[in-house]
């Protein structure tokens, strides 16, 4: 009952209870995001949502227009103390993760949920069917902008073992679970726990593709 029907419903109070504060977080970060650095105010990118379904998952900018995609050995996303990708502003707005409340329209338009496994980044040269069980176990409830392994690990940990956590918060799934989660990222948020990968300062080779806007 709660995974089919009460969680969505707790999504759509909760996302339109926040709609107001996103709405006053725009109109202060698009200015300030704009004159930083010339370009968009938000970066879209595709992603795997439930059962594998693509769609463009909104944030707020973070990184310098046309900014190189640079990956860690295990193929997530680099993200690092030292990025020089990243301005002062959005520094910031990643240690608070302002930058993910956007989302908060993915949440009313139903692609995501407020807690849920960290969406999986869509490319054509990768489909739902050529993903193993575990990461098509993970895409079978809606990814979330927090979830557990963002949560109690955030980027300190490998992508295997966020994979491992993500497919723990499937297989345990309830609103008693959910809440947990909900304060331990606001512990993490407020602590600034674990942002940096902790693999040192070494900035991994780009990809030969650019990314625009991330």
């Amino acid at each position: 009952m709660y995974k089919r029907f009460i969680k969505r419903l707790l999504d759509l109070v909760l996302a339109l209870i926040g709609l107001p504060f996103f709405g006053l977080l725009f109109l202060i970060l698009a200015p300030v995001i704009y004159l930083t650095d010339k370009g968009p105010v938000f970066y879209t990118a595709p992603r795997f949502g439930k059962d594998g379904r693509t769609f463009r998952m909104y944030k707020f900018r973070s990184m310098k227009v046309n900014a190189p995609d640079l990956r860690n050995a295990d193929g997530s996303t680099y993200n690092g103390a030292n990025d020089p990708r990243v301005t002062k502003i959005d520094r910031i707005m990643r240690k608070t993760s302002l930058d993910e409340i956007p989302q908060i329209l993915n949440v009313l338009k139903g692609d995501m949920s407020l807690v849920g496994p960290r969406a999986f980044l869509g490319t054509d040269k990768w489909t739902y069917n050529q993903m193993d069980a575990k990461r098509q176990k993970r895409l079978s409830v809606r990814p979330g902008i927090t979830g557990y392994s963002q949560a109690y690990y955030r980027n300190s940990i490998g992508l295997e073992e966020k994979i491992e956590y993500d497919c723990y918060y499937v297989d345990h799934l309830s609103f008693l679970l959910d809440v947990k989660v909900l304060l331990k990222t606001a512990v993490s948020v407020l602590k600034h726990e674990n942002i940096y990968v902790k693999t040192g300062e070494d900035i991994p080779a780009q990809r030969d593709k650019q990314e625009v806007s991330k």
